[in-house]
């Protein structure tokens, strides 16, 4: 599957695309904001695209006018690592972009993709989002998709050894998407 917006194509990661992906990944700034430890070196960037992303609904953010990935975004659904917000035919969507593409507007444009797909391919009646404590960044996209503030969980584990960090959760019901979906 792949979608498209202006200057984007969503697409899957490939294996052969490890090196594109440690370019980014190895950011502290991108990684530490998205809750991981920055990839020490290409070996590592594949092995996240084969244990992570190259699963259905991962996509990898490919700018068209450069024709390589950028960042990744992708659909989670319902599962026991978040069903204590997530109910039945609902989903989380996670993303996260390169540095050099901070402030473009890239994100919300593929998350605009993305939310058409979940709810109208995959009939998705509710999509949520979290993000970390201080990643201003990432609620001013939300906000900016139509995203609604639903609640904040304290002293959450996160993905890093002894990381325990506030994350703030959004939603955007099916109902609410209809009605801004083409803003």
């Amino acid at each position: 599957m792949e979608l498209q917006t202006n200057r984007l194509i969503l697409r899957a990661w490939q294996e052969s695309e490890a090196e594109i992906f440690y370019k980014y990944a190895k950011n502290p700034n991108v990684a530490l904001k998205a809750g991981w430890q920055p990839h020490t070196n290409v070996e590592r960037s594949c092995e996240v695209i084969k244990a992570f992303l190259l699963v259905s609904e991962v996509y990898a953010i490919v700018l068209k006018e450069i024709g390589e990935p950028i960042g990744t975004i992708g659909i989670v659904p319902r599962s026991e690592m978040n069903s204590n917000i997530i109910g039945e035919n609902e989903c989380e969507v996670g993303c996260w972009i390169g540095e050099p593409f901070w402030g473009q507007g890239l994100i919300p444009e593929a998350l605009k993709a993305l939310l058409r797909h979940a709810f109208e391919t995959l009939n998705y009646t509710v999509v949520w989002c979290g993000y970390y404590d201080g990643n201003e960044r990432s609620k001013r996209v939300l906000e900016k998709c139509g995203f609604v503030f639903s609640h904040t969980e304290y002293n959450k584990p996160a993905p890093l050894p002894n990381d325990f960090r506030t994350e703030h959760f959004f939603k955007l019901t099916f109902e609410n998407w209809k009605k801004i979906k083409d803003r």
